[in-house]
């Protein structure tokens, strides 16, 4: 009887573009410290600990969903999340129109259309809307994600390019858009308010994925394999309380030291059988989720020091993008055909999610 030949991998789908975009208010952390200090905590210990919190928080710029002066007046949720619809929306568009463009890829040519947000609700969801005002197809096959936080950018990838294994000459679109400051907490001076309040920033992206078939001779990064991995008894560790005023965030403090202990693992389950390691991946696309995030990827995958430079710059000039943020580091990541990236974020769960990814210059290897 003839041996058995083990089935061949298909082809994998094509990262042909990412086009980060953001709002066009844009303040030095400074500024925006002092605007906000007033609405969320009383004059003090508790403020001046907000003042530090900002300070130390690796943030030097951010851009805002709306002019600064008027997050004094946005007082409800009712009102911030009808100012989450309007300026989320055309953040989208300007990030799909961007990317289409880049990749050359007419808006009646996508399949499959993934959105993923978690600083806003809406019914339809803004990828319904958007579909017509990009010029999307009426069959357009939708998704829309809402609770993967920080975690959406980089599970989205690897959802889309799923969705493009079973159908490699199709196109799939990644949405994100994150308006994380229309989700202050006024008067609110927990800790874990004030943390956020100094470190997330707002933005959106969109990224083209094409099936094998449909991205050959393009150049980009194929999405050779993924990992999600919920971490079991963490739930209260990340995510929000949602009330009357909106959502308010959750943040332990236990979560750098979580991740510090358990990354290492789920990074060496990602590479098995590749042939690689840590030490021999050439990019970390990681989620600029605060300093003592980033440290603790390093420390937990012994990463030399400039081995999360692109992840410290988005930090410093944009703040913590949630899901967007994986996507912004994704198009700042330069790169060499041949070289492989782990892109890598963390969200409620506690769950993480990774893609791995190899940068080619043309077909397929």
């Amino acid at each position: 009887m003839p041996a058995t030949r083990p089935p061949t991998a298909p082809p994998p789908p094509r990262v042909v573009a990412v086009e980060p975009v953001l709002p066009p208010h844009r303040y030095e952390q400074a500024e925006i410290t002092a605007e906000l200090a007033p609405l969320l905590a009383p004059a003090g210990a508790r403020r001046q600990l907000l003042h530090r919190l900002h300070a130390a928080g690796g943030v030097e710029r951010r851009h805002l969903a709306l002019p600064l002066e008027r997050y004094a007046h946005l007082d409800s949720f009712t009102a911030a999340n009808a100012a989450f619809a309007e300026v989320g929306l055309d953040l989208a568009e300007r990030a799909v129109k961007g990317a289409l463009a880049t990749a050359g890829v007419a808006p009646e040519e996508v399949d499959f259309l993934l959105f993923t947000t978690v600083t806003g609700v809406a019914a339809p969801s803004l990828d319904a809307v958007l579909a017509g005002r990009v010029g999307l197809r009426p069959d357009v096959k939708r998704l829309p994600s809402f609770g993967l936080g920080c975690a959406g950018g980089a599970a989205g990838l690897a959802r889309v390019a799923d969705y493009l294994l079973g159908h490699p000459g199709q196109v799939g679109v990644l949405v994100s858009v994150e308006l994380c400051s229309l989700t202050l907490q006024r008067q609110d001076p927990s800790t874990a308010n004030l943390v956020a309040s100094g470190l997330f920033g707002d933005g959106a992206a969109a990224v083209v994925l094409a099936g094998a078939e449909r991205a050959a001779g393009t150049p980009g990064w194929d999405v050779l394999d993924s990992r999600s991995r919920l971490f079991p008894g963490t739930a209260d560790a990340l995510g929000w309380d949602v009330g009357t005023s909106g959502m308010r965030i959750v943040l332990s403090p236990d979560l750098p030291g979580l991740l510090a202990d358990r990354l290492g693992d789920e990074v060496r389950a990602l590479l098995v059988g590749t042939g690689l390691d840590a030490g021999r991946v050439q990019r970390w696309v990681v989620h600029a989720g605060g300093p003592k995030v980033l440290r603790a990827v390093s420390d937990a995958l012994h990463l030399p020091e400039d081995a999360l430079a692109a992840s410290w710059a988005s930090l410093r000039e944009v703040g913590n993008l949630s899901s967007s943020s994986v996507l912004h580091v994704l198009a700042a990541t330069e790169h060499r055909p041949g070289e492989h990236a782990v892109v890598l974020a963390v969200g409620p769960g506690v769950g993480t999610e990774q893609v791995l990814l190899r940068a080619t210059g043309g077909a397929p290897a």
